[in-house]
C-alpha cells in the first residue's frame, strides 16, 4: 500500500526510473507511451526497443515535460502523459476529439494516458498524477486540461483503463463536456 506519493516531471535524469516502471508491464514496455504520439504503424513497428529510444529522445529536453512520474518511498510507481493538445497530433484526428475547438489546441493540455504499477493501484497514485498535471499545466499558462477517460457505467477491462476513468477526473475537479461515444467522456478543467 502506498502511503505518500511525490510527483515529478520526467526529465533526462529520470529516464531510468521510467524504464524501471515501464518494465513492470509487457504492454507498457512495448508501447512506451507513444500510442497517442505517433501513427499506429510506427508504434507497432517500434514495439519495445525502438519505442523506448524514440520516447527517450522526445523526453530529453521536452518543454513542457512529456509526462510525470509518481514515487512512493523513492520508487517509481506511476506515470501519466501530458502536454498541449498540439503534442498529440494523432489524437487530434481521432473521432474522440472531433468536437473540440481547434483554436484552443496550443492552450489546452491533454492527459491521455496513465500507468500505475500493480502493487500501487487503488492508493491515490493516479489522482496525485492528475493533480500534478493540472498544476504543471496551470504554471505553464494552459487555459484548461482535458482527458478522455472511460465513461461512468461503461464496462472496461483493467487494460483499457489506461486513459483513466470518469470518476478519477471528476474527483480532481473536471467536468464532463462531451460524450463522443458510450465508452468515452471528454472531461475538462478550466484553469
Amino acid at each position: 500500500m502506498v502511503e505518500a506519493v511525490a510527483v515529478e516531471p520526467v526529465t533526462a535524469d529520470r529516464l531510468e526510473d521510467v524504464a524501471a516502471l515501464f518494465g513492470t508491464n509487457k504492454t507498457v514496455a512495448g508501447c512506451y507511451c507513444l500510442w497517442f504520439l505517433v501513427p499506429v504503424k510506427e508504434c507497432h513497428a517500434g514495439w519495445g526497443g525502438a519505442n523506448r529510444d524514440r520516447f527517450e529522445e522526445m523526453a530529453t529536453g521536452a518543454d513542457p515535460p512529456i509526462g510525470l512520474l509518481a514515487y512512493a518511498d523513492g520508487e517509481p510507481v506511476g506515470w501519466c502523459a501530458l502536454g498541449p493538445r498540439t503534442r498529440y497530433d494523432r489524437m487530434l484526428r481521432a473521432p474522440t476529439l472531433r468536437l473540440r475547438d481547434p483554436a484552443e489546441d496550443a492552450d489546452v493540455w491533454l492527459v491521455p494516458c496513465f500507468y500505475t504499477r500493480r502493487d500501487a493501484r487503488r492508493s491515490g497514485v493516479s489522482h496525485a498524477l492528475l493533480t500534478g498535471a493540472v498544476e504543471l499545466a496551470q504554471a505553464a499558462g494552459a487555459v484548461a486540461v482535458e482527458g478522455f477517460p472511460i465513461a461512468e457505467g461503461h464496462r472496461a477491462s483493467a487494460g483499457d483503463k489506461y486513459v483513466g476513468v470518469e470518476a478519477l477526473f471528476a474527483s480532481a475537479g473536471f467536468r464532463a463536456v462531451a460524450r463522443p461515444s458510450a465508452a468515452r467522456v471528454i472531461m475538462r478543467r478550466d484553469l
